[in-house]
This record gives C-alpha cells, structure tokens and sequence, in this order.
C-alpha cells in the first residue's frame, strides 16, 4: 500500500525562525535533561498497545517504545537501519528483501531479539488479521523466513519497492515471541519492546509515562530521559494546561481557535512558542456500501454536490485548514481535483437533479458518525456545519451520532455506520499511501471497496517504478475512479500545528515523515 520509493517527501513540520531563536540555553552536559520528565500534551490517544491491532494514531506512542526493522532518523525521508544493521533488495526484480540485525539486540526485559522475534512479530499480524488492521500493509508478502539468528528475509509475491516503507510503519513493531501470542492480541496492559523507552505506566486516556531504555540499540540518541504523554479530550483544556505550565508542549489536537489565539498574542508576550508547518493529513467522510441509502451511488453523489468544503474550513477551522477535492493533498505527486472539476460549486439543484434521476423524491435519511475524541475539538462542529449544509438542501433528513475512539472504530469494523467521518495521517507522504489503504477487500476502514482496476492494475503498475514522477498517470486514474464512486469523500486537509513552552527544545526536528512525533528530539534549555 506504500510507495515506498525515492519521492518521499519530508512531512515534518518546519518551524517559524522567529519563534525559534527567542532565548538562548543550552543542554546539560550529557545531552539530557535533568529537570523532570518533559510532559507533552495530545488530543489522539492509543486505541491498543499491541501493534498487530493498529492501522491508527495508536502509532505514534508504538514509534517511541517499540522498534522496527527501518525507520526515519532527522533529515531522512526514506527508510534507515533501526533493529537492522542493514537491509536491501538481493535480487533485481524487487521480490526478495534481506535484513541483517544489528549485534546484542535484547527486549526491555532482557529477552534475546532475534531473527526469529521479527519473523514472529510479522507472521502474527497475518495470524490474527485484525478487521481493519495493519494486515492490509503486507498485500505483498508471501513469506517471511529466518535462515540465521541475524538474518530475515522478506520474500514477496509481486515486485514492490515501496516494501521498505512498510517495514518502517510502527505497525511493524518487533515484539517478544515470548509475550505476544502467535495467534492472538495481547491482553496485558503493559508493553515489552525495545524502542528507546519503555512504558512505565499507562493509563488509558489518561497519561502514558515513557521512560529511558537502557538496553534500546538504534539509531535515536535521546536527548532527554523520561516523557509523559498526557491525552486530553479537547484542545481548550490542553492549551490552559501549557499556559499553567502543566505541559511542556501540545503535539496533536490544537483548536482552530487555539491557534488563532496563539497566533494573535499581541500585548503581553507568553512564554510559548507556536511551530507551524505544511501537513498532509486530511478528513474525509467514508460511506457503507452496505447501508441502503449510503450504498446509492446517487446519493452519495449527491451529498459530494451539497458539501461545501469551504465553509467548513472558514467557519469551522478558521482558515487553519485548506479545502480538498481529491483523497491526494496538496504537494504531493500525483495529486488532483477531480471534486471539483466534475462536481463545480456546491449546487442544491444539481444535487435534486441527481436525485430525482434516480427515483428518489423524498428527503434521504441518512445518520452521520463521528469520533468526540480523536480529531481534535472542531470534529462536532464540523459535522454540524454537515448536517446544517445537507438539511438545508430539504433533500436529506439528518442525524448525527457520535462515540468515544475506541467503541468508535469497533462500530465502523462491525460496519455499523451508514457514513462516518475518519482522518488519516500518512504512514509516509506519497500519493500511494492515500489510495492503497482504502481499497481491496481487506483495508483501514473495515468496509471492503472492491476495485479491480486500481488494485490489479494501477497500484501495482506504480510500485514496479522507482521514480515516482513516471506514476502520476497511474494516480490521477485512480483518483478518478474514487471520485466516480463517490464512496470516500474528501473535506480537508490539514497543517502541522505545535505549541511549546519556551523552555523546550527540538519540536522542530522531532516529526518524522509522516508526523510522528520522535519523543528523544525533545530537550529541555537552561538558561546562560
């Protein structure tokens, strides 16, 4: 599902100079802080702490206390050796990709990693094939083998450069053979990895308590010893706990009017400062094909010609977003805006007409799902500006439903939605990652959309390509066909936004390519 190939682009937020050289310090002499842990702040909280359940933002605490094969050190935008000394292609068709291990690799509780701990770790997430899990990444894998104790070699059933990349998801975390089941999730509330900390605690939706691993081999060298991770559910309580100097920083989750307000500080100076960068995580609205009214094409149709993304992204977000009219963002290679080229401005009419074309003459019902606590505090907002587009077309009844992330994605595996809102941050920034996730009968969402031509054909026509410039034919194809089917409907997409206190060094550096926050970056300053 990745193309994991030369074109990566490097998605790490990039900071304002300005707010960056207010101060001077310096780190202690070891390079470490000595002053506490650094207590970060975030809106998006793990739904599982065992990687073969993930296909979510549950990765951005498995990148810091787990470890993979490959993964993104500062500057890098293709993968890197992590628990691997090495790995390559060892054949020209790019079907056979070897690792060797780095020497002396141990769990945080002293058990041997091996070949065999990482051909285990892989095997299981196929084993178990969680619905909607990180399965879905390994389309292309027929076998994994061990033939040292350093040794794992990937053989796949169909070329694929992008494989690498794969390896480099947190989805792909080593686990011990010795406490994660072969054919089952793991029930423990704790976590045995070897990533540059461990998990001293954790608290769902609370706080995980992160502190240095001491027997971690890998490329991080961390700056700090210990971080708290504190899971707010709303961007207001989050930004008052860094004015009160509760948190150091915010990572996920800042308000629009947040970040407005940060933005806007004009008397008396606080001692924060606001990083603020390109993304490419976007919103977008899936429909259940199963559900009578939503597996309409016409009325899917329909509600693609109401939706007023610019609305949305001014009077809900602020301006903090941009409107998108192709499941591709901006930036990207290969990205279109087949939304709007074919659908033009939000039209009532147009909608009626699709509508009354296909029989339908009353108000559509229709009932709209979203998460409370996952995309930050706008998410109801946005769905009643939604709702309030589509009622006053007088051609859809609506009703908004929401739950908390964890029962939330349970409902929409079950297919319990007729249509529901979901965001996606890219496993890394290529047009591939935007596509291939959502299509087959296996994906992220848990709701098979069967596509022979982008499945046989398109996706694996690209990854045979390393130059990533050769492949936007093949994109802009498949974009197309999504917007013909109008299943996924894409609203917005998003910048990187980080509030610090003045205190803190490294934010700036700490997003890897598909914004993971790297936890070692992050330093403390002490004064001259």
């Amino acid at each position: 599902m990745f193309n994991r190939n030369r074109c990566l682009r490097r998605g790490a937020v990039i900071a304002s100079i300005a707010s960056l050289v207010t101060g001077c310090g310096v780190l202690t002499p070891d390079g470490t802080d000595d002053e506490g842990p650094i207590v970060l702040g975030t809106t998006s909280s793990p739904s599982t702490l065992d990687p073969a359940a993930s296909w979510d933002s549950s990765w951005e605490l498995f990148r810091n206390i787990y470890q993979t094969l490959l993964s993104y050190p500062v500057g890098a935008s293709t993968p890197q050796p992590d628990a691997a000394k090495s790995c390559e292609f060892s054949d020209s068709s790019n079907r056979v990709f070897r690792c060797e291990l780095r020497e002396g690799l141990t769990f945080s509780d002293g058990g041997t990693l091996d070949a065999q701990a990482v051909k285990h770790s892989i095997d299981r997430i196929r084993e178990i094939d969680v619905n909607g899990g990180p399965a879905g990444l390994l389309g292309s894998l027929e076998r994994v083998q061990a033939p040292t104790e350093r040794e794992v070699v990937f053989y796949l059933d169909k070329p694929d450069a992008t494989f690498p990349f794969v390896l480099a998801t947190p989805a792909m975390s080593i686990v011990d053979p010795e406490a994660y089941p072969a054919n089952a999730l793991r029930e423990e509330g704790n976590v045995v990895g070897s990533g540059p900390y461990t998990l001293r605690s954790y608290e769902e939706g609370a706080r995980a308590e992160l502190v240095r691993n001491d027997r971690y081999k890998g490329y991080a060298e961390r700056r700090n010893n210990a971080v708290t991770i504190r899971y707010f559910q709303d961007s207001g309580a989050m930004v008052k706990a860094l004015r009160d100097e509760r948190i150091d920083l915010t990572y996920r989750g800042l308000a629009a009017g947040d970040i407005i307000g940060l933005q806007d500080r004009t008397s008396k100076e606080e001692e924060i400062q606001l990083i603020d960068g390109t993304g490419t995580d976007i919103s977008y609205l899936v429909f259940n094909p199963k559900d009578p009214w939503a597996g309409k094409k016409e009325v899917r149709q329909a509600v693609a010609q109401i939706v007023d993304r610019a609305a949305i992204a001014h009077k809900v977000y602020k301006d903090t977003v941009d409107p998108l009219y192709s499941m591709v963002p901006k930036g990207l290679t290969g990205h279109t805006t087949g939304f709007f080229d074919d659908y033009g401005e939000p039209s009532v009419a147009k909608a009626r007409k699709i509508l009354t074309g296909a029989g339908v003459t009353e108000p559509v019902p229709l009932t709209l799902w979203y998460t409370t606590d996952r995309y930050g505090s706008e998410t109801a907002l946005e769905f009643k500006e939604i709702e309030r587009q589509l009622e006053a077309s007088k051609l859809f009844d609506i009703t908004l439903r929401s739950r908390p992330w964890k029962t939330y994605v349970e409902g929409y595996q079950r297919g319990e939605y007729p249509v529901f809102g979901r965001g996606w941050f890219p496993d890394f920034p290529d047009a591939d990652n935007f596509i291939a996730p959502f299509v087959g009968e296996q994906n992220a969402l848990g709701t098979p959309y069967e596509t022979d031509r982008i499945t046989d054909d398109l996706l694996p026509s690209s990854r045979r390509e390393n130059d990533r410039g050769n492949v936007v034919g093949q994109f802009e194809e498949a974009q197309q066909i999504l917007v013909d089917d109008a299943r996924l409907l894409p609203l917005w997409q998003g910048r990187q936004h980080v509030a610090a206190s003045r205190d803190i060094s490294g934010a700036e550096r700490a997003l890897d390519p598909s914004t993971i926050m790297m936890l070692w970056e992050l330093s403390r300053k002490t004064s001259w």
